[in-house]
């Protein structure tokens, strides 16, 4: 059983800065790709960074020069500093994983958590 649990949300104020935490557990053998998705009442979830085993990211346009993705693999975490962030980044931020297990190559969610970019 794997769970990704992610932490740090919040309400912020625009031009403050955040950093999302997610961490996977149970019996892993490796992790791949890890990202972080957003998704705003009435829109549809969008993909807002990705980082891969190598450590090469992409990020959505719309956070690139702002946002910085990281992971820390001797924790199986991934981290999301958003700095600058504007009320439009207001969203429900889900962690996204793909999770080597002995059963093969797995892909999970985390539950999510709320982002508030408001003064």
């Amino acid at each position: 059983q794997v769970q990704l649990v992610e932490s740090g949300g919040g309400l912020v104020q625009p031009g403050e800065s955040l950093r999302l935490s997610c961490l996977a557990s149970g019996v892993i053998l490796s992790i791949s790709t890890m990202g972080w998705y957003r998704q705003a009442p009435g829109k549809q979830r969008e993909l807002v960074a990705q980082i891969r085993g190598g450590g090469s990211t992409y990020y959505a346009d719309s956070v690139k020069g702002r946002f910085t993705i990281s992971r820390d693999n001797t924790k199986n975490t991934v981290y999301l500093q958003m700095s600058s962030p504007k009320p439009e980044d207001t969203a429900v931020y889900y962690c996204n994983a793909d999770v080597r297990l002995f059963s093969g190559l797995r892909n999970y969610w985390g539950q999510g958590t709320q982002v508030t970019v408001s003064s």
